[in-house]
C-alpha cells in the first residue's frame, strides 16, 4: 500500500474530506454515493473509518517508525484500518481518491487561480508564490492522462453533474487563469460567492461578442487612443496625464453604464485623479474635444482669471448620455484637486445626498464609480476611511464601482517598495466583496469584467473592484522620463503595441473585422480630432465650468457683503411649543435617570424661567428648520449624544434599547433630519459630508468633531474642498463644521481647533469663520446659515464649558426678535473708553469678570462673534465714537503663533489708522509662543489663565506689538 501522506487521506486533503463528512452525517444524500460508500465502511467492529478523531489524525505529520507520537500513531491506525477494508473496496477508493482530488483542484483553481492568470500585458514573469498553500494545483501535470479521460463530479463548474475531468480542467483554466484573475472565494456571504461562481464557470468567464460589438469596442479603443496620439503631437510636452497603455478603460466604462441602465440604473457619479481623466471626459462624458483643446491654449485674456480657475485634468463635467439601447444615462464627474483619492468619500456624499433627495431607497437608481491608480489605492489613507463607509446606515450608497488603473508603478517607484502585498487592491478586503483582476491588453475581457460587475452591483447594492493590470506608454506625465528609473520595464513598453493595434490584429485574424475597416475606423477618428482643433482655434471654446444650474439656481456666492439680510428670529409662542415636544418622551419611554434630570427635566424648566443653554439654542434652531420644510443633516463621531453629553439627540430606552429621535416629530414638506455616529474618521466623513453638501443646497449639512483638534486629520478637504472650490471650480457648499474648542486645562489635543489655520485659508469671503458665545448667537447662526441664499461653509469655533457656563445663557426672547451679530458691543459708555478688549469666544466671560470686580468703565469688552469676514465697518464705527481710545488690544487664549493674532494684527492696524486724533497703541495678550498648542497640566493652564486675565484688566499691555 501506498505511504500513508500519498493516499486521498493525506493532510493536504483534510479540511475538504472533514467538510464532506460533515455533510454526509447530516444528509447522506447530499454527497457523491462514491464517498457515500466511503463513509459507511467500518472495521468490522461497527467503529467507522471516517471518525472525526481519524481524521483529526490524519492531518498530523508522519514522522519515522521510534519516534513517533500520538496523532502519527493515530494515522498509522487509521492507514491500517484502510488497508484492511475488504479487497472490494480498493477500486471505490481509487474512484474517492481521484475525486477527492478533483474537488481538491477545483478548490484551488477558484481560491489560487488568479496567481497563475496571465495578467501582464508586458509578459513579465510574476514573482514565485511556492509558499503560497494549493497554488501548485492549478497548474498542468497533476493528472495523468488515464485520469483526464475519467469521468468526475465538477462541483457545479459546469451545468452537467459529472464531465470527463480533461474537460473540466479545462474550463477551470480558462475561467480563472487566463485574462481574468478573481478574488472571491474569500468572501464570507456564499449567496454572492455561489452567484459569481456560476455566472463565471458556466461562461468561462468570457462573452461572446457580436462582431457588431466588437466594433464598437474597437471603435472605443480607436477614438481613445486617438485622442492621446492627437494631443502628443499637437501640444508636445503638454501635462495631460495621458490614458496610453490603459485605453481599455474607455470600453470598460461604456459596459458599465450600458449594464447598469438596463437595471434601473439612471445616474453615475465618477471621482478619478488624473490619469486618462481627459480621455474620460470626451469618449465617455462627451465634452467636446474643441474645448479640451481650447483650455490647452489657455484663455485669450489671462488677466480675467487672476488667483483662481485649476488645470484642466482636474476640471469636472456632466453630461447625459445614451446607451446603445437608447437609455439615458446622466454622468457627473467631480471636480478633483492633485491629492489623489481625496475625492472618493466627496463622491460618496454626494451620490447618497442624489439617493436621499430622490427617494432612491434601493439605492440602484445613482451608483458612484471610483477610478483609482495603483499606488494611491494601496497608499493613501483615505482609501480604507472611505471603504468603512460602505455597510454604515448613515453612508451606505448601496455599493461602488472600484476601478484600478494599475500601471505597476507610482510616480516612478515600484510596486515593491510601495506596498506589501501581491496586489494594490489588497485593502479592499476588508470588505465581504470580489475583486477582478484583468489584462489590460485583452478589451475583450475587460468589458466582460465590467459588465459583471455591474450586474453585480446593481443586484447585491455591494461594493466591487476591477484591477486594470495595463501600463503607463509614458511618464507620470509626459514631460517626465520614466526610464531614468524603470529602463527594463520602459525597454518593453517602447517595443510593445497598442491595445488598439493587438485587437485590431485579433479581429482580422478571427476574420469578424478587416484590417481596412480597422483603419478606416482610425482615420476617422483622426479627421474629427482635427476639425475640432481647427474649430477651437478658429474661435475659442474656452469658458468657464457651469455653476448654478438646477438645484443651486436660487444660490449665490460671491462677496458676502452684498447678501441680503434675513430675519432668523421666530416667533416666542412658536419656540415655547418646540422646546416642549423636545422635552416630551413617548408614553412607555424609559430614559436613563440622569438624562431625564439634565436634559428634560431642565428643558421643562426653562419653559418657567425663560432661560436656555446652548443645548437648547442649537436644538431649537434645528427644530425650527424642520418645521420650515428644510433638511438637516449632523454626523460626527459621537453627534447622537454629543462628545460633551449636551445634545442628546438621540434617546435610548434603558430596558429595551429602543431609541427616540425628538426632532424627527418637526419634519415637515419634503425636508428631513438625520443625525448619524460617524466610525473614527475625520478626512472620510468630512469628505462625505462635503459632498453631501453639494446635493442638498436646500438644507443644513453639519459635521462635528470629537474635539475640534481632530480637524486636522481632514486638513486636505478643508484645504482642496471646503476653502477653495468656489476659486477654483465655482462650486458652492454651505457644509457646517462645529469644531469643540476652549483652553480648559485639558491639554495639547483637547484644547485648540487650530484657528489660526481656518483664518489663514481666507480670502475673498471663501468661508466664514464665527466663535459664538451664546444660545441665541448659535440659534441664529445656524439659521442664517440656511435661511441666507448664499452658500458658503461655515467654521463654527464650538464651545466646550460654555455649554454650561451659567452666564452664557440666553433669554427665548432674543431667539425670537433678535439676529446673530458678528459683533457683541459692551455695556459700557464708549466716550470715557481708552482700552479697547477685542476678544473671541470664552475667556471674554473671564475678562468681564475681572473687569467688573475692579469696576473700570474706562476698560470696553467687545466679542469678535464673526472673525471672517471681518467686520471692519461696524469696529470702525465703534473706535470713532471713543475719542479718549489709546490701547486697543487682542486678548486671546491661545499661544501668541495661534488663535487670531496673526490675523487679527493688520486688521488693528487698520482700524487703529481711522483715528485722526491721538495714536492708538495695538497690542497682544495671551500665552507666548508655544510648539504645543496647550498645557498638559491642569494648575499650569489656571496659572496661565490668571496670568492673561491680570495683564488684560489690571497692568495692560507687556508685549506690545
Amino acid at each position: 500500500m501506498a505511504n500513508f501522506q500519498d493516499t486521498f487521506l493525506s493532510g493536504a486533503n483534510i479540511d475538504f474530506i472533514e467538510g464532506l463528512y460533515a455533510r454526509y452525517l447530516e444528509d447522506p444524500a447530499s454527497v457523491d454515493a462514491s464517498w457515500r460508500e466511503v463513509f459507511e465502511r467500518n472495521d468490522g467492529a461497527g467503529r467507522p473509518i471516517f471518525s472525526t478523531k481519524l481524521l483529526e489524525a490524519a492531518a498530523a505529520p508522519v514522522v519515522p517508525a521510534g519516534k513517533g507520537n500520538g496523532k502519527a500513531a493515530a494515522a498509522q491506525q487509521m492507514a491500517q484500518a484502510v488497508a484492511q477494508a475488504p479487497a472490494a473496496a480498493a477500486p471505490a477508493q481509487d474512484v474517492v481518491g481521484l475525486q477527492a482530488k478533483v474537488d481538491q483542484t477545483i478548490t484551488a483553481f477558484r481560491l489560487r487561480g488568479h496567481l497563475r492568470a496571465n495578467l501582464d500585458p508586458l509578459n513579465r514573469p510574476r514573482p514565485p508564490l511556492e509558499h503560497v498553500a494549493d497554488v501548485g494545483m492549478v497548474d498542468d501535470g497533476h493528472f495523468s492522462a488515464r485520469e483526464r479521460e475519467q469521468q468526475v463530479e465538477c462541483n457545479n463548474v459546469f451545468p452537467e453533474q459529472r464531465v470527463r475531468l480533461g474537460d473540466l480542467l479545462g474550463r477551470l483554466h480558462r475561467t480563472y487563469t487566463g485574462s481574468i484573475g478573481v478574488e472571491y472565494m474569500q468572501m464570507l456571504d456564499s449567496s454572492r460567492r455561489r452567484w459569481l461562481m456560476q455566472r463565471m464557470e458556466h461562461s468561462e468567464n468570457r462573452t461572446e461578442f457580436s462582431v457588431e460589438d466588437q466594433r464598437h469596442i474597437l471603435t472605443q479603443l480607436s477614438y481613445a487612443e486617438g485622442f492621446e496620439h492627437f494631443l502628443h503631437t499637437k501640444y508636445v510636452g503638454a501635462k495631460r496625464f495621458s490614458l496610453d497603455g490603459g485605453e481599455a478603460l474607455i470600453p470598460m466604462l461604456d459596459a458599465l453604464a450600458e449594464v447598469g441602465s438596463g437595471m434601473g440604473l439612471k445616474e453615475i457619479v465618477i471621482g478619478m485623479a488624473h490619469r486618462g481623466r481627459l480621455n474620460v471626459l470626451t469618449n465617455i462624458l462627451g465634452k467636446k474635444p474643441d474645448q479640451i483643446f481650447s483650455e490647452f491654449d489657455g484663455p485669450k485674456d489671462p488677466k480675467a482669471y487672476l488667483g483662481r480657475g485649476d488645470v484642466k485634468y482636474h476640471m469636472g463635467f456632466s453630461s447625459d448620455r445614451q446607451t446603445r439601447q437608447g437609455r439615458s444615462v446622466h454622468l457627473s464627474l467631480a471636480f478633483n484637486p492633485s491629492h489623489l483619492e481625496c475625492v472618493n468619500p466627496v463622491v460618496e456624499g454626494r451620490v447618497r445626498a442624489k439617493q436621499d433627495r430622490g427617494g432612491d431607497t434601493e439605492r440602484t437608481g445613482v451608483m458612484p464609480l471610483l477610478i483609482h491608480g495603483d499606488a494611491a489605492f494601496i497608499g493613501q489613507g483615505v482609501v480604507p476611511e472611505t471603504l468603512n463607509l460602505a455597510g454604515l446606515k448613515g453612508y451606505t450608497t448601496g455599493g461602488t464601482v472600484h476601478v484600478v488603473i494599475n500601471n505597476q508603478v507610482g510616480f516612478t517607484t515600484d510596486p515593491h517598495d510601495s506596498r506589501s502585498s501581491i496586489y494594490a487592491t489588497a485593502i479592499a478586503q476588508m470588505l465581504d466583496i470580489p475583486i477582478f483582476h484583468v489584462n489590460g491588453d485583452d478589451p475583450e475581457a475587460c468589458v466582460h469584467v465590467a459588465r459583471l460587475a455591474a450586474e453585480y452591483r446593481q443586484t447585491f447594492k455591494s461594493d466591487v473592484v476591477i484591477d486594470l493590470v495595463c501600463y503607463r506608454r509614458y511618464g507620470h506625465n509626459e514631460g517626465d522620463e520614466p526610464s531614468f528609473t524603470q529602463p527594463a520595464m520602459y525597454d518593453i513598453i517602447r517595443k510593445h503595441p497598442t491595445v488598439r493595434t493587438l485587437y485590431a490584429a485579433r479581429l482580422a485574424e478571427q476574420s469578424r473585422i478587416s484590417a481596412e475597416d480597422s483603419e478606416a475606423i482610425k482615420q476617422r477618428c483622426q479627421q474629427e480630432f482635427d476639425a475640432a482643433l481647427t474649430r477651437a482655434r478658429q474661435e475659442s471654446q474656452f469658458k468657464e465650468p457651469s455653476a448654478l444650474e438646477g438645484l443651486w439656481g436660487p444660490y449665490k456666492g460671491g462677496l458676502l457683503k452684498s447678501a441680503p439680510q434675513v430675519t432668523t428670529g421666530v416667533d416666542k409662542d412658536k419656540l415655547c411649543e418646540a422646546l416642549r415636544k423636545l422635552s416630551t418622551l413617548p408614553e412607555g419611554f424609559n430614559v436613563h435617570r440622569d438624562v431625564e434630570r439634565t436634559v428634560i427635566k431642565k428643558r421643562l424648566g426653562m419653559l418657567d424661567s425663560g432661560e436656555l443653554q446652548w443645548s437648547e439654542g442649537e436644538s431649537l434652531a434645528y427644530a425650527t428648520l424642520l418645521s420650515e420644510g428644510y433638511n438637516v443633516r449632523i454626523t460626527g463621531q459621537d453627534s447622537e449624544r454629543g462628545t460633551f453629553s449636551h445634545r442628546h439627540a438621540v434617546l435610548h430606552d434603558i430596558q429595551t434599547g429602543e431609541e427616540y429621535v425628538p426632532l424627527r416629530q418637526f419634519v415637515t414638506g419634503k425636508g428631513s433630519f438625520h443625525i448619524h455616529n460617524s466610525p473614527l474618521s475625520e478626512m472620510g466623513v468630512l469628505g462625505f459630508e462635503y459632498g453631501y453638501s453639494l446635493d442638498v443646497p436646500d438644507g443644513l449639512t453639519a459635521w462635528e468633531a470629537q474635539f475640534g483638534d481632530f480637524a486636522n486629520g481632514a486638513q486636505i478637504i478643508i484645504d482642496q474642498f471646503i476653502a477653495a472650490a468656489e476659486s477654483k471650480w465655482r462650486r458652492l457648499s454651505g457644509i457646517t463644521l462645529l469644531l469643540p474648542h476652549g483652553y480648559e486645562g485639558q491639554g495639547p489635543e483637547h484644547s485648540s481647533a487650530r484657528l489660526e489655520r481656518f483664518l489663514d485659508l481666507c480670502a475673498e469671503d471663501n468661508i466664514q469663520v464665527c466663535y459664538p458665545t451664546t444660545p441665541a448667537q448659535i440659534f441664529h447662526l445656524l439659521r442664517r446659515q440656511v435661511l441666507r441664499p448664499v452658500r458658503k461653509p461655515l467654521v463654527i469655533m464650538s464651545p466646550k464649558s460654555l455649554l454650561r457656563r451659567p452666564e452664557a445663557t440666553s433669554k427665548i426672547e432674543e431667539l425670537a426678535t433678535g439676529t446673530f451679530q458678528e459683533v457683541i458691543l459692551d455695556t459700557v459708555a464708549p466716550a470715557g473708553v481708552t482700552r479697547l478688549i477685542l476678544c473671541s469666544g470664552k475667556v471674554y466671560y473671564d475678562l468681564v469678570k475681572a473687569r467688573n470686580e475692579r469696576k473700570d468703565d474706562s476698560i470696553a469688552i467687545v466679542r469678535l462673534e464673526q472673525l471672517y469676514p471681518f467686520p471692519f465697518d461696524e469696529l470702525a464705527g465703534l473706535v470713532a465714537k471713543m475719542p479718549k481710545l489709546a490701547e486697543l488690544l487682542w486678548v486671546q487664549e491661545e499661544p501668541r503663533n495661534a488663535g487670531g493674532w496673526h490675523f487679527m494684527f493688520p486688521r488693528l492696524h487698520d482700524l487703529a489708522s481711522t483715528r485722526s486724533q491721538q495714536p492708538v497703541k495695538i497690542g497682544y495678550i495671551g500665552r507666548a509662543e508655544a510648539a504645543s498648542p496647550a498645557t498638559g497640566f491642569p494648575k499650569t493652564h489656571e496659572y496661565e489663565q490668571q496670568l492673561i486675565i491680570e495683564e488684560a484688566i489690571f497692568r495692560g499691555t507687556k508685549n506690545g506689538r
